[in-house]
């Protein structure tokens, strides 16, 4: 085995995507304040006991940045959304479509032309993980991409709202819209003292399920042109917000299909996004899904720069099932063939909890997981 690199900040060769299953006790707090029996200072006290549990149980598990498990969020999108001066929260006829189930209906929508970040309610859940983590531990912060937040904004549900203030041709004045209020966030974080913020990016995954050879000959070009802009104008959201965030601060990205009470939404490999997103696009680690055959082969990593960093998503946070070692190792050396062995990194694919009502695992099968990939990433990099 040869001599690898210490990270000594995120991300770290066991790493995770951030969210946890949420305890029973803030699920039935969550349902007793949304029924008006206890007020929002009484669920604060319940989301931080059950916080603090949440750091000590992480940093037993072995891991260096440690995160809230979005306890305080509904979403592991909206909620951040929401919190940006600007974007309301607003209720739809009809939630998103999952592979075979329907997402709660609601959505984030434009207020104004304006968008400001200043005073991110994301900020002090931050400051309260930071003050309650080991002093030799990181906090793993997660927000959704700028990008995710643009195409929420063009989704057919939200034109009549976003065309208020943005027209058809105005899609790059809204982008640099988004990246200004998320640099506002940003500038508010490493203030407080954040050196890493991860983007949690579902865009690529939408883009990648987009399959040309499912459409009629005639129409297969003026869909190829659509995936291709797209792609370009959610690198530049994306990029925009990261050239501008304070220089001291690393983003990372997390690709992901979908991750809803253990159902997905996309699937493709990376091949026909890698240009845009691992060619062109400023992140210094991307958190890439690779758990099922969905995710597609490990050859675009070959885009990837040297200099930036992959961690595997090789463990399924879907299912309890613990996955073959030798199996998970393999795979590794697989993607080695691609990316220098150095530059890989271990993770599950995704969070166990991408909203409050959870993935279809326990609490005790979420340890056992995180557990395997910590012994793995010994025995593959010491």
């Amino acid at each position: 085995m040869g001599e690898f690199t210490k990270r000594q900040q995120q991300p770290y060769r066991f790493d995770t995507v951030g969210s946890f299953l949420r305890p029973a006790r803030l699920k039935e707090a969550r349902k007793a304040y949304e029924a008006g029996e206890i007020d929002g200072q009484a669920l604060r006290q319940v989301e931080d006991e059950e916080i603090i549990k949440l750091i000590h149980k992480q940093e037993e598990a072995g891991l260096q940045a440690v995160s809230d498990g979005e306890f305080r969020r509904s979403w592991w999108h909206y909620d951040f959304m929401w919190g940006l001066n600007g974007i309301e929260k607003r209720f739809i006829d009809e939630g998103g479509q999952f592979h075979d189930m329907k997402t709660r209906a609601e959505t984030a929508s434009l207020t104004s032309r304006e968008l400001d970040g200043h005073k991110h309610p994301f900020v002090e859940d931050f400051k309260f993980v930071r003050d309650h983590k080991s002093t030799d531990r990181e906090v793993k912060q997660t927000v959704p991409a700028p990008a995710q937040l643009l195409q929420e904004l063009l989704k057919p549900h939200n034109q009549g709202t976003t065309q208020a203030f943005y027209g058809e041709d105005e899609h790059r004045e809204l982008a640099q819209a988004i990246a200004k209020a998320y640099i506002d966030v940003l500038e508010d974080f490493a203030a407080e003292g954040a050196k890493v913020i991860q983007f949690d990016d579902c865009t690529w995954g939408r883009l990648v399920d987009i399959h040309l050879e499912d459409y009629p000959e005639d129409e297969r070009q003026a869909k190829a042109d659509e995936k291709a802009y797209l792609a370009g104008l959610y690198r530049y959201v994306n990029n925009l917000a990261i050239d501008g965030a304070p220089e001291d601060l690393t983003i990372t990205s997390h690709v992901c299909r979908g991750n809803y009470r253990s159902h997905w939404f996309g699937q493709g490999g990376y091949d026909s996004v890698a240009d845009e997103l691992f060619a062109k696009e400023h992140a210094q680690a991307y958190y890439l899904e690779y758990d099922s055959d969905r995710a597609g082969g490990f050859e675009p990593l070959a885009k990837v720069g040297d200099d930036r960093l992959v961690v595997l998503g090789l463990i399924t946070s879907k299912t309890g099932e613990l996955e073959d070692r030798e199996a998970v190792i393999k795979r590794i050396h697989e993607a080695a063939k691609y990316i220098p062995l150095d530059n890989l990194y271990l993770s599950p694919q995704c969070g166990f909890s991408s909203t409050e009502e959870g993935n279809s695992l326990t609490e005790d099968q979420q340890w056992e997981k995180l557990a395997l990939v910590r012994s793995i990433a010994k025995e593959v990099w010491g």
